[in-house]
């Protein structure tokens, strides 16, 4: 016979037949039983306490990008949910699983717009897999249950359960419920010729890998299918990391920035293998390579989600299976005869190292030579953070990503990501060195979550990219009404100086020369450090300076913009 538990101790008990190993929070008053029954398991799910609700929902984010398996957040109910609100969005856009268990009023202030009291299935309805309040202890096991299955399968993404006061410190007797795993997805006999017959046709095949249900296994399954067939590859918007860069085979990364060269090999590509990526915007340059709703190439699109083939773009090939079981599939098969396409690999990835080179830069701090001396001195397994800004595209042109979730940003282009994942990626892997990567305006966002990583002695390095200002914005600003800056200017405190006031080591860095040796400074203070970089204003793209856009807006507007019109950044 099953004793009886408050409904707290039954959903900690469910986390942990789940294999939860981590949860994320700002504490409220609205979940107390929760927190009372995470004490007792604190040595088997550690709880990290967070400054902000927005922090905590990506931390939960970031576990479930590197773990495959759904974070925990618990936020209470109102102002909390609506923090949170941020990570959940991101969960969505970049299909990864995730639950959030916000506080909400008990039954007896139920529907009087009680203090706090928001309806989380109209709140959440449109960006969520699955919104639910659970009202009776006793059913928590079935909604843990249904919960994981429902983040996990298919598309990952995020669930929002609600959990009321009096709910969570009522009594109830129940079993609790086994894991839960994926539902695996794989690809027919007839689906996996009807591939082999598209690629064995074509001239010019383009493999691009992105999207979600990832893991190390696909990742080589990868590898040796785009080896055995000498296939050019390229990942999808913020997913560099599912081929090692160094790779032959490897062709770049399809996003903002693209290079030129490999925007031209996707328009003049005759197949396209998309695995695991669904096509959004930013991957495909808001939709026109490949052209949608009807790509002009012969578009195989192989995806876990069924409701993600044919949103868009209308496949010639539509397959239902995870990325490793496709692959698996057309791995077991044999190769095709590559004749046709013989040295395309190899001409993708000169192209891709081309596309590396250096180029001159204003100021006395030189971000292409910092990525590149990051590329040579990082160990493999390191893990880079990013938000999102113009700050990010020195490192995902430069930067050589080595392996599977070696690399945390988000795919929906949020800011404030690159400090709280980097908190969450140090906890879940102790041992390897994370690296936070943000520029002023990102890292202002959710800075505060520096002291969290102090309290829990995470050593991550974060570096703050200052240019004193909002770039992304002053680079469209400048190429369409150059000269009328207005709305994007900050005036930054002293980043080092901060972080020493949190307890973090701290250096400010000018030039060049400088950044080697306090990185390694650093590191070896063995805590949470930061290096605060200096960057001249000018060096704004990687491509053209600031005055240089300047030039190219006030040149469109009167109409002597060259046939190219403004470099692409």
């Amino acid at each position: 016979m099953n004793e009886a538990r408050s409904g707290g101790e039954i959903l900690v008990a469910n986390l942990l037949a789940q294999g939860a190993t981590h949860a994320f929070c700002v504490p409220g008053e609205s979940f107390l039983p929760v927190l009372d029954a995470l004490y007792p398991a604190r040595e088997r799910l550690s709880l990290l306490v967070c400054r902000h609700e927005g922090g905590a929902a990506y931390m939960a984010e970031t576990y479930g990008k590197l773990t495959g398996r759904p974070g925990i957040v618990f936020v209470t109910r109102g102002p909390g949910a609506s923090n949170a609100a941020i990570g959940i969005h991101t969960a969505a856009q970049d299909s990864t699983p995730m639950i959030v268990f916000i506080g909400q009023v008990g039954a007896d202030f139920r529907d009087r717009e009680a203090f706090q009291e928001v309806d989380y299935r109209q709140m959440y309805g449109s960006i969520a897999k699955w919104v639910a309040q659970i009202d009776d202890p006793a059913r928590i096991p079935e909604y843990v249950a249904r919960a994981y299955r429902t983040a996990l399968s298919g598309r990952p993404g995020p669930v929002v359960l609600a959990l009321p006061e009096d709910m969570l410190s009522s009594r109830a007797a129940c079993a609790d419920l086994p894991r839960v795993d994926a539902v695996s997805a794989a690809a027919g006999r007839d689906e996996i010729t009807a591939a082999r017959i598209l690629l064995a046709n074509a001239r010019n095949p383009l493999v691009i890998a992105g999207g979600s249900r990832w893991d190390a296994a696909a990742c080589a399954a990868l590898r040796a299918f785009a080896e055995s067939n000498e296939l050019p590859v390229a990942c999808a918007f913020r997913n560099q990391d599912l081929l090692d860069n160094r790779h032959p085979n490897y062709a770049g990364d399809v996003g903002i920035g693209i290079n030129p060269q490999l925007a031209a090999h996707i328009e003049r590509a005759d197949v396209l293998m998309v695995i695991g990526e669904r096509l959004g915007e930013m991957t495909t340059s808001g939709y026109v390579s490949p052209q949608a709703p009807q790509p002009t190439q012969q578009l195989i699109h192989v995806h876990p989600g069924a409701e993600e083939l044919g949103r868009v773009y209308q496949p010639a090939l539509a397959i239902a299976a995870t990325p490793g079981a496709f692959l698996a599939a057309m791995n077991a098969t044999g190769s095709v005869d590559p004749t046709a396409w013989h040295g395309a690999a190899t001409a993708a990835h000169a192209y891709y190292l081309a596309w590396q080179e250096p180029r001159p830069v204003p100021g006395a701090l030189n971000l292409w030579e910092i990525v590149q001396w990051l590329n040579a001195r990082l160990p493999d397994n390191a893990i880079l953070t990013n938000g999102a800004g113009n700050y990010t595209s020195w490192l995902h042109r430069l930067f050589q990503y080595r392996g599977f979730r070696t690399q945390l940003a988000p795919y929906s282009g949020a800011m404030g990501y690159g400090v709280p994942s980097a908190v969450a990626a140090k906890a879940v892997y102790p041992q390897r060195m994370v690296i936070s990567w943000n520029g002023d305006g990102c890292y202002l966002m959710n800075g505060q979550e520096l002291a969290t990583a102090v309290q829990y002695a995470l050593s991550v390095l974060f570096v703050v990219i200052d240019n004193g200002m909002y770039g992304t914005i002053r680079m469209h600003q400048e190429r369409h009404y150059p000269g009328r800056v207005h709305g994007t200017a900050l005036d930054n405190p002293d980043f080092a100086a901060l972080a020493r006031a949190y307890g973090a080591h701290a250096e400010t860095v000018r030039t060049t020369a400088e950044f080697a040796p306090a990185f390694e400074r650093a590191l070896a203070s063995g805590r949470p450090a930061l290096l605060h970089l200096l960057l001249d204003p000018q060096a704004l793209t990687l491509n053209v300076s600031l005055d240089g856009l300047r030039a190219q807006g006030e040149a469109l507007r009167s109409g002597h913009a060259g046939r190219e019109g403004p470099s692409q950044t």
